[in-house]
């Protein structure tokens, strides 16, 4: 599961990523630093594996991670090749959620492409071209449907009515995620592979004096997204590049306090980009080893065991479970076996986040 970052040249998308994934990746103050997209698989900051880890002492402990990719700049024109927009527009569809960088902080040492600051005809600007290239592929697929509803196929007449009426809706300026869908139609779209159809978190750079509470360019992005569902974000990159130079953790706490941060920015982005995905936790833990394992929301106990093996989820026979505030609690799995707080679940059980497991099974 991808998380691309996104936005214009010279927001500070590469900053960003040498910070979550510290891949140093080239940042620099011209248009198209990055070509080539940059890929950094990233843990998940989440305090729940290191609380496990205390209470059980394993050799090793393996936290969750994200994949975060990042992506060349986008200029006006994109939907139609100019600057690097086809390869970019290739690199967004592949995918499966969007960080979009919104610059945020005044810096006359660092260029805009458009000669001033302003995040929400920058995040317009990328909306139309992703917008523009969303309804040339309904051409295609309305083209396809038309042919195919030419005989008495009722669903392709359905598909023809939802591609015409999802056509008019990004015509009026929106993105398809704001479209609603039937469950048909809704598998229609997972087919289609829309760029505007991408889960989408909003991440406004700002500079260092503003990284708690945000400002008026922040609460600019928020209003104009307001009908979106999606998640705005501030953090000042730049600081957090600083910090992830910072070789000793009391400096980094030091210069997080002076900032008025509780915690790095980037660990609520890579959380965001977790939820974002729809992923979450479960865990497992062994004198061996403690492991974060990464499953889709609404996991079934079979297909959570499946991560781990696809042979425990073939052979799945039961699941051994205790959540984790239980486990805290209790402190052992034998002491939770003990108090009754150790469940054991069958094929139709839905994993929660945080659940400890241990998988039966037989092949």
């Amino acid at each position: 599961m991808k998380c691309g970052i996104v936005g214009l040249p010279n927001v500070g998308k590469s900053t960003l990523f040498n910070c979550l994934s510290n891949a140093k990746a080239q940042a620099a103050n011209y248009p198209f630093c990055t070509i080539e997209p940059n890929m950094g698989t990233v843990n998940v900051p989440d305090p729940r594996i290191y609380k496990l880890e205390e209470l059980v002492n394993p050799e090793r402990v393996v936290p969750a991670t994200v994949e975060i990719v990042d992506i060349a700049g986008l200029v006006k024109g994109a939907s139609k090749g100019e600057g690097l927009g086809n390869k970019f527009l290739g690199n967004i569809r592949e995918c499966n959620a969007i960080i979009h960088v919104l610059r945020c902080f005044e810096n006359g040492n660092i260029t805009h492409v458009d000669g001033s600051i302003d995040p929400v005809r920058d995040k317009e600007t990328i909306d139309t071209e992703l917008q523009l290239k969303d309804l040339e592929t309904l051409e295609k697929r309305l083209e396809k449907a038309k042919k195919n509803a030419k005989g008495s196929n009722k669903e392709a007449f359905r598909e023809v009515e939802m591609i015409e009426r999802l056509t008019a809706f990004i015509e009026q300026g929106k993105s398809v995620r704001s479209f609603e869908r039937n469950e048909e139609e809704a598998e229609w779209l997972d087919d289609y592979q829309l760029l505007t159809d991408k889960p989408v978190l909003y991440l406004c750079n700002v500079e260092e004096a503003n990284a708690a509470k945000g400002n008026a360019h922040v609460d600019a992005v928020k209003a104009a997204v307001a009908d979106e569902n999606a998640e705005v974000i501030h953090i000042a990159a730049a600081t957090e590049a600083d910090i992830a130079e910072l070789d000793s953790f009391e400096e980094r706490e030091m210069f997080l306090e002076e900032a008025g941060l509780e915690e790095p920015g980037v660990n609520r982005v890579i959380r965001a980009a977790y939820q974002l995905l729809k992923l979450q936790t479960y865990f497992t833990a062994g004198e061996k080893e403690v492991r974060a394992w990464t499953i889709d929301m609404g996991s079934t106990a079979p297909q959570a065991a499946g991560v781990i093996h696809t042979d425990f989820e073939k052979g799945f026979i039961r699941a051994e479970v205790i959540s984790y505030d239980d486990y805290v609690k209790y402190e052992t799995e034998a002491a939770a076996r003990d108090a009754g707080r150790l469940r054991v679940e069958g094929k139709e059980y839905i994993v929660k986040d945080g659940d400890v497991m241990h998988f039966r099974f037989n092949v």
